[in-house]
């Protein structure tokens, strides 16, 4: 029996990264490395190896794997929370990536990096109004540069605002829709950072690992947008669950528009996404689950 090539997944005990490793094991063998910041034991997902630790230390943690292929989507991943978190931030998406790019550059396999659809809201203003924002913008530039002083394959995606059953719901790290959900569960009201009308492509987990998987074994280059066109604001999407809604004041870093271009995956790869929010929320509602 042939021996399965080895695909590494960083953040493979998050949302995105436990629904890619789903779609990646039928033909490989998967090894996560999560530092379990917002990963969970809960996504695990039968078949694959889990090795927890910093993603700076994966040439002593994973040294004697030799991949085919990384999906490098273990950063941070929070916009306005990285004011308050900036040294976190760095640790994790400065010189936690730096390392998985050394990582890449020794084994020469290819690298599929995430980086973050911040990168072009406000007209490309959005890319320097958080520390988040700014460290991924410029990490789909040092993923790019790499592979052309180097010779080495790679394809860098640009998410926005994933959602699905794995997702964090409680804590500062939590996403909106799992938020959102939380609260509805709980009979709260809704709360919505002020103005409320800033807009986003809310794009199911499953769309998005599916896409992932396309572009790590077919695509190269940079610009693969992988999101939904339907744009909503936040107000909106909080109306989705109930009428009750409390306004908050507004934070820093909050950007009111979200561009997505998803030209280049629809023409190479034929994708599109098959999962509404509308849906998502309607059957949130219905099952309570």
């Amino acid at each position: 029996m042939k021996t399965k090539e080895t695909a590494i997944v960083t953040g493979g005990a998050g949302l995105i990264g436990s629904s890619l490793i789903e779609l990646l094991l039928p033909k490989y063998r998967v090894v996560s490395l999560d530092n379990y910041f917002i990963g969970s034991e809960k996504n695990h997902i039968e078949g694959a190896e889990y090795v927890k630790g910093h993603t700076k230390d994966i040439e002593s943690l994973l040294g004697k794997e030799q991949p085919v292929i990384i999906f490098h989507l273990g950063e941070y991943s929070r916009v306005e929370q990285s004011f308050e978190d900036i040294a976190l931030v760095w640790d994790l998406n400065v010189a936690g990536t730096f390392a998985v790019l050394e990582y890449w550059r020794k084994r020469k396999c290819k690298l599929v990096y995430a980086g973050s659809s911040t990168k072009f809201s406000e007209k490309g203003l959005g890319r320097t109004q958080s520390p988040y924002a700014w460290m991924k913008a410029t990490n789909t530039e040092l993923v790019s540069n790499y592979g052309e002083w180097f010779g080495l394959p790679y394809a860098i995606t640009y998410f926005y605002n994933n959602y699905g059953p794995r997702e964090l719901s409680e804590g500062p790290y939590a996403s909106v829709l799992g938020r959102f959900k939380q609260q509805y569960r709980a009979g709260k009201p809704i709360t919505v950072t002020a103005p409320g009308t800033q807009k986003r492509n809310f794009t199911h987990v499953e769309d998005t690992a599916r896409a992932l998987l396309m572009v790590g074994e077919g695509g190269h280059g940079d610009e693969y947008g992988i999101g939904s066109p339907e744009s909503y604001s936040i107000l909106e999407i909080a109306k989705m669950f109930t009428d009750k809604v409390v306004m908050l004041p507004e934070r820093k870093g909050n950007r009111m528009d979200s561009v997505v271009d998803t030209t280049r995956i629809e023409k190479e790869f034929g994708w599109k996404p098959q999962h509404t929010v509308r849906e998502y929320i309607e059957l949130l509602k219905a099952t309570k689950k």
